[in-house]
């Protein structure tokens, strides 16, 4: 399987990568100076030069790009846009690494966890940028894509235990009653979609155990 690692230089997107080269898969890393990770293939492109014909020599692409700039937070739409357009009725995969702010909270799948009273302020334009981006997905039915959000709390030096839930559209609580998950076990549950997973075209979320 060859996988391609769209801002492999990230937080997220270098374990994403290391995970995949530890698999023994085919791993490109994708981005835009210098690559840092573990992948010994890269290509060195700014998201927005990327061609269709760089995208589908691989069977899937993970999106780990994220934005924190309140100023340039229309980059998640944006990229999301540019990528869907160019890997538009291909057979590529697009695996987007999303955010826990749009999960739902309740059964009717109405009320989405940033618009709780108790989501912090200060999140809540990067998790608004992130669900408009989602929507844009859900539009698209000539993409192969699934959308993963982390739970609640993403610990970036958390540790990899190797074990997490796989859930849907709604906030999952572990038996502790705790919505968290380190990066490292979301990207054994990032790659494991890649190979094993089939969730084409839905949106999926994943808890530590």
């Amino acid at each position: 399987m060859k996988i391609g690692v769209i801002a492999a230089n990230g937080n997220s997107g270098k374990l994403i990568t290391e995970e995949a080269v530890n698999r023994n898969l085919d791993v490109t890393a994708i981005v835009r100076n210098e690559n840092k990770t573990i992948a010994k293939q890269s290509i060195i492109k700014d998201i927005f030069e990327l061609t269709t014909e760089d995208l589908t020599q691989f069977d899937v692409v993970i999106d780990a790009f994220g934005e924190f700039r309140e100023d340039k937070l229309h980059l998640h739409q944006d990229t999301i846009q540019h990528l869907s357009d160019i890997l538009s009725n291909t057979n590529t995969r697009l695996i987007v690494v999303g955010g826990a702010g749009s999960l739902y909270v309740n059964e009717q799948l109405e009320t989405q966890l940033y618009n709780t009273p108790d989501f912090p302020d200060a999140y809540k334009p990067l998790s608004t940028a992130q669900g408009k981006a989602l929507d844009d997905l859900r539009k698209r039915d000539d993409v192969r894509w699934t959308f993963v959000s982390p739970a609640a709390e993403f610990i970036a030096d958390g540790k990899r235990s190797g074990d997490y839930i796989l859930a849907g559209e709604k906030l999952t609580l572990n038996s502790k009653g705790e919505s968290k998950i380190s990066y490292a076990d979301f990207a054994i549950a990032l790659i494991d979609e890649a190979t094993e997973g089939n969730h084409v075209q839905e949106r999926i979320s994943v808890v530590s155990k």
